[in-house]
């Protein structure tokens, strides 16, 4: 196989492998803590030295500092978040959503001074699942999910100006994909329509049924129903693009700088036509009963999702020929892109979306539109990444790191279907070369227990193991 079919085949796979990209469980917010079992293994630093393919997820400019040649990495990663959410008075809800896989692959060339090829990573992503019976879902008798997934397929370009300094940049194609089951209590439904605390409901739909409410109406619980029950999509998906700049400066031959910048996504909404919007309520006074469901299809838009700006620098120091000590700074702008949750749901115009036999005129619901707003306020987040390696062998390298972040969710808007709440990390990693040609490398990350409690009074506890696992091949 010469090297053009060589590209061309990885291209049509990592278009493959994304479209069945399971949903990443972050700890940095909704991004992982580390990208590359080499950068992963000491603590997610990355941004000055070689760590394969990976590069494309974290500094592209360190791919000029691979040696010349092709290479072609193939990983694949391991995600176990354990999150039991807790209130006073219930039983604890555990969340079965605990084991999660998710391949990543890369084909990068040297050339001279410029580096080149293409990459499939998953980005992040956050989410959980309670059983039916659990307070989560509300009285509502059924489970509760939520899912959040990235992905990204990446065409980056290094340029080595010089033996010192290299630039880099890259064209990112990003797609998302959400599933959602999320109940809410009636009075959570009532402070979005009227005292919006946590949050607004407004539109057509909201007017009708608030009109019912003065009437006598009242709203048992609420949910929002959007799943295609896949690890691999979701019901509402997305796409769009986005870029990577990034440089690197030798400043001898062992002190190495890097930065990098990622802009935000440009991906807009969220979509799905098979979507569904609950209500029970008591309509009693209409001599209906205290639980009557209202059941609406629809379309639901999840409006101007995106992932946020990065920008990361960071420092390697090759201490010997058997030592490396890297550190690492990175900021996520989450604050520009996590302020609100925001959804518009519009009832199509099936002959079930029509309630005038029920409530009497005024009740046919169809095209009615229903926008929800939950509060996030999202702080934007640090991150610190500190590793070393040791080559204890002419085969084998040891890794080991912290990584140390702020929790980016405020107390009060805290939800226990979105626990993005993971801080600190303690990584451990090892490498070993197979051949001149070929080498395996892995990692493993324990994320210690946090708990937080919103103002609604749910506790959540999180604690998380990760693995990645990679297989080099140079030619």
């Amino acid at each position: 196989m010469n090297r053009r079919a060589i590209a061309v085949y990885l291209l049509v796979l990592g278009v493959f492998t994304a479209v069945v990209t399971p949903a990443a469980f972050a700890t940095n917010g909704m991004n992982l803590e580390g990208y590359g079992p080499i950068a992963t293994g000491m603590g997610g630093a990355s941004m000055a030295y070689d760590n394969g393919a990976a590069a494309v997820m974290n500094n592209p400019a360190t791919l000029a500092l691979m040696p010349e040649g092709n290479r072609l990495d193939v990983a694949l990663g391991y995600l176990g978040p354990r999150i039991v959410s807790t209130m006073d008075g219930m039983s604890d809800a555990g969340s079965s959503a605990r084991n999660f896989y998710m391949p990543a692959l890369g084909w990068i060339k040297k050339e001279g001074q410029i580096s080149y090829g293409v990459a499939m990573f998953a980005q992040g992503g956050m989410g959980t699942e309670y059983s039916k019976d659990s307070f989560m879902a509300a009285g509502s008798g059924e489970k509760v999910r939520s899912e959040v997934s990235m992905g990204r397929l990446i065409i980056p370009f290094a340029y080595e100006v010089n033996k010192q300094f290299a630039i880099a940049a890259s064209i990112d194609y990003v797609w998302a994909g959400m599933d959602l089951k999320m109940a809410m209590q009636g009075a959570q439904f009532k402070d979005l329509a009227s005292t919006q605390v946590y949050g607004t409901a407004s539109g057509s739909l909201v007017d009708t049924i608030g009109g019912f409410m003065t009437k006598g109406l009242d709203v048992n619980w609420t949910r929002f129903d959007f799943s295609d029950s896949s690890a691999y999509t979701g019901a509402a998906k997305g796409a769009g693009f986005a870029g990577k700049l990034g440089a690197v400066y030798k400043v001898n031959n062992e002190v190495t700088l890097g930065v990098t910048y990622h802009s935000k996504t440009s991906m807009g909404d969220l979509e799905t036509d098979k979507a569904k919007v609950s209500m029970n309520v008591d309509a009693s006074k209409f001599g209906m009963g205290s639980k009557v469901a209202m059941d609406l299809q629809g379309k639901i838009q999840v409006r101007d999702f995106e992932w946020p700006m990065t920008i990361g620098t960071g420092i390697a120091y090759q201490y010997s020929e058997k030592w490396l000590f890297v550190a690492d700074y990175k900021y996520i702008n989450w604050a520009d892109v996590m302020k609100n949750f925001k959804m518009t749901f519009t009832a199509d115009q099936s002959d079930s979306n029509n309630f005038t036999s029920s409530f009497g005129t005024g009740a046919d619901l169809r095209g009615q539109a229903l926008d929800a707003t939950l509060y996030q306020n999202w702080k934007n987040q640090h991150v610190i990444m500190i590793g070393g390696a040791y080559k204890a062998t002419a085969e084998t390298t040891l890794r080991a790191g912290l990584n140390i972040a702020n929790n980016p969710i405020p107390d009060t808007y805290l939800n226990a279907l979105f626990p993005a709440i993971e801080k600190n990390h303690v990584t451990v990693g090892a490498g070993y070369q197979l051949s001149k040609a070929s080498s395996v490398d892995a990692s493993f990350t324990y994320a210690p227990e946090v708990k937080q409690t919103s103002d609604q009074g749910v506790t959540t506890k999180h604690y998380q193991t990760n693995a990645q696992v990679l297989y080099s091949y140079r030619f």
